[in-house]
Protein backbone atom coordinates (compact mmCIF):
# COMPACT_ATOMS: atom_id res chain seq x y z
CA UNK A 1 0.00 0.00 0.00
CA UNK A 2 1.31 3.43 -1.28
CA UNK A 3 0.50 5.86 1.53
CA UNK A 4 2.74 9.07 0.31
CA UNK A 5 4.36 10.82 -2.18
CA UNK A 6 7.86 10.73 -2.22
CA UNK A 7 11.44 12.11 -3.70
CA UNK A 8 14.80 11.79 -3.11
CA UNK A 9 17.10 15.00 -3.59
CA UNK A 10 20.91 15.48 -3.56
CA UNK A 11 21.85 18.98 -1.40
CA UNK A 12 22.69 20.71 1.92
CA UNK A 13 19.57 19.20 4.40
CA UNK A 14 18.98 22.46 5.35
CA UNK A 15 18.93 23.97 2.16
CA UNK A 16 16.25 21.18 1.11
CA UNK A 17 14.27 22.20 3.87
CA UNK A 18 14.60 26.05 3.09
CA UNK A 19 13.31 24.39 -0.15
CA UNK A 20 10.39 22.71 0.89
CA UNK A 21 8.75 25.27 2.74
CA UNK A 22 9.31 27.46 -0.56
CA UNK A 23 7.94 25.23 -3.01
CA UNK A 24 5.10 24.15 -1.12
CA UNK A 25 4.14 28.21 -0.78
CA UNK A 26 4.15 28.67 -3.79
CA UNK A 27 1.28 25.90 -4.38
CA UNK A 28 -0.58 27.84 -1.36
CA UNK A 29 0.63 25.52 1.69
CA UNK A 30 1.96 27.37 4.41
CA UNK A 31 3.88 26.52 6.90
CA UNK A 32 1.86 25.88 10.78
CA UNK A 33 4.51 23.51 12.17
CA UNK A 34 8.25 22.48 12.11
CA UNK A 35 9.26 19.74 14.40
CA UNK A 36 12.72 18.69 14.26
CA UNK A 37 12.12 14.93 15.66
CA UNK A 38 16.18 14.36 15.59
CA UNK A 39 16.85 16.89 18.55
CA UNK A 40 13.70 16.60 20.02
CA UNK A 41 14.34 12.88 19.91
CA UNK A 42 17.93 13.84 21.68
CA UNK A 43 16.93 15.94 23.88
CA UNK A 44 14.00 13.27 25.50
CA UNK A 45 15.78 9.92 25.58
CA UNK A 46 18.97 10.47 24.23
CA UNK A 47 18.29 8.77 20.94
CA UNK A 48 20.53 9.15 17.57
CA UNK A 49 19.38 9.46 14.42
CA UNK A 50 19.74 11.30 10.81
CA UNK A 51 18.47 14.37 10.72
CA UNK A 52 14.13 14.67 10.42
CA UNK A 53 12.24 17.42 10.44
CA UNK A 54 8.37 17.27 10.37
CA UNK A 55 6.64 20.39 8.44
CA UNK A 56 2.70 20.79 9.33
CA UNK A 57 2.20 22.11 5.85
CA UNK A 58 -1.61 23.86 5.33
CA UNK A 59 -3.61 25.33 2.49
CA UNK A 60 -6.12 26.87 4.01
CA UNK A 61 -8.51 26.66 0.78
CA UNK A 62 -8.36 23.18 0.99
CA UNK A 63 -8.53 23.10 4.65
CA UNK A 64 -11.47 24.80 4.76
CA UNK A 65 -13.15 22.78 2.11
CA UNK A 66 -12.25 19.49 3.54
CA UNK A 67 -13.34 20.90 7.20
CA UNK A 68 -17.19 21.45 5.55
CA UNK A 69 -17.38 18.31 4.16
CA UNK A 70 -15.76 16.17 7.25
CA UNK A 71 -15.38 18.27 10.72
CA UNK A 72 -13.46 15.33 12.15
CA UNK A 73 -11.22 15.60 9.31
CA UNK A 74 -8.96 17.87 11.51
CA UNK A 75 -7.51 14.94 13.21
CA UNK A 76 -5.43 14.25 9.94
CA UNK A 77 -4.77 18.10 9.30
CA UNK A 78 -1.87 19.64 8.72
CA UNK A 79 -0.88 17.87 5.92
CA UNK A 80 2.54 16.68 7.06
CA UNK A 81 5.71 16.97 4.92
CA UNK A 82 8.45 15.07 6.71
CA UNK A 83 12.30 15.84 5.22
CA UNK A 84 14.78 13.67 6.16
CA UNK A 85 18.48 12.29 5.56
CA UNK A 86 19.02 9.12 3.95
CA UNK A 87 22.24 7.63 2.88
CA UNK A 88 23.78 10.95 2.04
CA UNK A 89 20.53 12.33 0.25
CA UNK A 90 18.06 13.83 1.64
CA UNK A 91 14.52 12.53 1.37
CA UNK A 92 10.71 14.78 0.94
CA UNK A 93 7.82 12.74 1.78
CA UNK A 94 4.53 13.65 1.99
CA UNK A 95 1.06 11.43 2.97
CA UNK A 96 -1.20 11.20 0.05
CA UNK A 97 -3.94 12.98 0.47
CA UNK A 98 -6.20 10.72 -1.10
CA UNK A 99 -5.50 8.75 2.78
CA UNK A 100 -8.11 11.48 4.12
CA UNK A 101 -10.75 10.48 1.67
CA UNK A 102 -10.51 6.55 2.06
CA UNK A 103 -10.05 7.07 6.00
CA UNK A 104 -13.26 9.15 6.20
CA UNK A 105 -15.34 7.56 3.75
CA UNK A 106 -16.97 10.59 3.02
CA UNK A 107 -16.98 11.22 -1.07
CA UNK A 108 -17.12 14.74 -0.66
CA UNK A 109 -13.59 15.21 0.79
CA UNK A 110 -12.27 13.36 -2.35
CA UNK A 111 -12.21 16.26 -4.82
CA UNK A 112 -10.65 18.62 -2.06
CA UNK A 113 -7.59 15.31 -1.92
CA UNK A 114 -7.63 15.17 -5.47
CA UNK A 115 -6.86 19.14 -5.37
CA UNK A 116 -4.28 18.58 -2.56
CA UNK A 117 -2.78 15.81 -4.08
CA UNK A 118 -2.33 18.14 -7.25
CA UNK A 119 -0.85 20.43 -5.53
CA UNK A 120 1.81 18.56 -3.19
CA UNK A 121 2.90 16.95 -6.21
CA UNK A 122 3.50 20.37 -8.15
CA UNK A 123 5.55 21.15 -4.80
CA UNK A 124 7.59 18.08 -5.08
CA UNK A 125 8.45 18.48 -8.89
CA UNK A 126 9.40 22.01 -8.17
CA UNK A 127 12.14 20.66 -5.27
CA UNK A 128 13.37 18.03 -7.63
CA UNK A 129 13.59 20.62 -10.02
Amino acid sequence: MVFEESIVVDGPFDEVLAKVKTEFAAVGFGTLTEVDLQQTLHDKIGKEMNRYVIVGACNPDLAAAALDAEPLIGVLLPCNVIVREVDGQVAVDSMDPGLMATMTGEASVEPVAAAARELINEALQRIAA
